[in-house]
C-alpha cells in the first residue's frame, strides 16, 4: 500500500499543535496530526488553565539570578535547580542570566504581550464560534500578597504593564478580604488583571480535537515520528506506524523539540521546566477568581468540575517522578492563604515539562534552511494562553498572509 500523502503533517498533539491545525483548516489547508502518545497528554493536560496577558513579563528579570542562587539548595523553592552535570543546561542558564536586565526584560515582555493579548481575544472568539465546552470564563485573575514588600514591587510593575496594554486594579488587604471571603486574614494587598481568563485545559484540548475532526483533519495517536527527511516536493516522515508524506511539516513537540530537531541540524535551546499540580473535587468555599498566591508562587484555579493547585519551576531534565516535597509545598502555600486550601478528594497528582527558551519566547516560523519545515515550540508556561494566537500566526505564515503582529521576535533563526 502506498504511503499516505498529506498537505500538512503536524508533529505533536498538544494545545499548540491542535490550535495550529484548527487555524490551518480554517485557512483551507488539510492536516494530519501525529502524536507519540495520547493527544494532549503532555504539558497541555495538568496546567492551571489560566489565560494570562498578565504573565507577559518573562522569567528572566533583574534580580532573578540572585534569587535562584539562594533557592538552589532548597528543594521546595518555587524555582529549583537540581544540582547535576548537564552542559546544555548550564549553557542555557548562562544565556538566561545574561538576559536578566531591564532592556531584555522589556523586549521579551513586549513580544510576549503581543502573543498573549491576541490569543486572549482569539480564544474568546473560538469559544463562541466553535462552541468549546471547556469551562472558559472571562473573569480575570488576582495576584495576592501577604508580604508588603513583594506587593509594592508588583504594584510598581503593574504601572509598567499598562504600556503593553495590560490593565490592572490594585486592592489593599482589607478591601480584598472583604471582597474575597475564601481568604484567611493577613492579606496585605492584591492586584487584579481583569483581562485574564481561565478554562479547563484537558477539556479545551478535547474540544480542539473535536473541531479538527469535524473539519476533516486526521489525528493519529501512538504514532511516534522517528525521522524527518525533505524531498523535492515536501517532507517524508518515518514513524512507528509507517511512512507519512506531506507538503509541509510543523514541529510542535514542546519540551521534546530539541531531541527531534538535532538530527536536522536545527538549534532549539529548550529546557524542560517541570511543573506540578494537584486536582481536587471542589471545596465548599472557593475563590471567586483564579489567583496566584505570589509569596509562594502557587496558582489556584476553580472550575465547576474541580479545583487545582499548581505551579513551581524545576530544572531536573526529563525526570518524571512526582516529587512529594514539591507537591506538599503547593498545599502548604495554599494553606497560608485560603480557608479551604484543598478539596475533599484528590483526583490527580501531576507533573509535566514546560518548554523553556532562555529568552522566554517561542520559536515560531519556518525552520532555517528548510522550505517545508516549520517550528511552533518553546512556549514555556504559556502554551494554553498562547495557543490560539500561535495557531493563527502559523497559519498566516504558511499561507502567505500577513500575521496580526510582527513575526521577527519569534523567528527560529535567532538561535541558528
Amino acid at each position: 500500500m502506498n504511503s499516505p500523502h498529506d498537505d500538512v503533517l503536524i508533529i505533536g498533539g498538544g494545545a499548540i499543535g491542535l490550535a495550529t491545525a484548527v487555524a490551518l483548516l480554517e485557512a483551507g489547508r488539510s492536516v494530519r496530526i501525529l502524536d507519540a502518545a495520547t493527544i494532549g497528554g503532555g504539558a497541555s493536560h495538568g496546567n492551571c488553565g489560566t489565560i494570562t496577558p498578565s504573565h507577559a513579563p518573562p522569567l528572566a528579570a533583574p534580580g532573578v539570578v540572585a534569587q535562584a542562587l539562594r533557592w538552589m539548595f532548597t528543594p521546595d523553592a518555587p524555582l529549583y535547580l537540581k544540582p547535576r552535570i548537564d552542559p546544555a543546561l548550564w549553557h542555557w542558564l548562562l544565556r538566561f542570566a545574561a538576559r536578566c536586565n531591564v532592556r531584555d526584560w522589556r523586549q521579551s515582555t513586549q513580544a510576549r504581550a503581543a502573543l498573549l493579548n491576541d490569543s486572549r481575544t482569539r480564544l474568546a472568539d473560538w469559544a463562541e464560534r466553535y462552541r468549546l465546552d471547556c469551562e472558559f470564563e472571562e473573569e480575570g485573575l488576582d495576584y495576592v500578597f501577604r508580604d508588603p514588600r513583594k506587593f509594592q514591587q508588583y504594584v510598581d510593575e503593574a504601572a509598567v504593564l499598562a504600556e503593553f496594554g495590560i490593565a490592572t486594579e490594585v486592592f489593599d488587604g482589607a478591601a480584598y478580604e472583604r471582597e474575597e471571603p475564601a481568604m484567611l486574614p493577613g492579606v496585605r494587598g492584591a492586584i487584579r488583571f481583569p483581562g485574564d481568563g481561565r478554562l479547563r485545559p484537558d477539556r479545551y484540548v478535547t474540544e480542539l480535537v473535536r473541531v479538527v475532526r469535524e473539519r476533516g483533519g486526521l489525528i493519529e495517536e501512538h504514532c511516534r515520528v522517528e525521522r524527518l527527511e525533505t524531498t523535492a516536493s515536501g517532507v517524508r516522515l518515518a514513524t512507528s506506524q509507517g511512512e507519512r508524506k506531506g507538503r509541509d511539516a510543523v514541529i510542535a513537540l514542546g519540551a521534546w523539540t530539541p531531541a527531534f530537531t538535532r538530527s536536522l541540524g536545527l538549534k532549539a535551546p529548550i529546557q524542560p521546566g517541570k511543573g506540578y499540580s494537584i486536582t481536587y473535587s471542589r471545596p465548599s468555599l472557593v475563590p471567586r477568581h483564579p489567583m496566584v498566591l505570589k509569596d509562594r508562587s502557587v496558582c489556584v484555579t476553580v472550575w465547576d468540575s474541580g479545583f487545582r493547585l499548581g505551579s513551581t519551576m524545576e530544572f531536573s531534565g526529563h525526570d518524571d517522578t512526582l516529587n512529594e516535597t514539591r507537591l506538599a509545598a503547593l498545599e502548604r502555600g495554599a494553606s497560608e492563604f485560603l480557608r479551604e486550601p484543598v478539596g475533599p478528594d484528590v483526583q490527580e497528582r501531576w507533573c509535566g515539562w514546560r518548554p523553556m527558551t532562555w529568552d522566554d519566547l517561542p520559536l515560531l516560523g519556518r525552520a532555517p534552511r528548510y522550505d517545508h519545515v516549520w517550528m511552533a515550540a518553546g512556549h514555556g508556561m504559556l502554551g494554553i494562553s498562547m495557543s490560539a494566537a500561535t495557531g493563527q500566526f502559523m497559519a498566516d505564515l504558511m499561507t502567505g498572509r500577513t500575521p496580526a503582529f510582527d513575526p521577527s521576535p519569534y523567528r527560529p533563526e535567532r538561535f541558528a
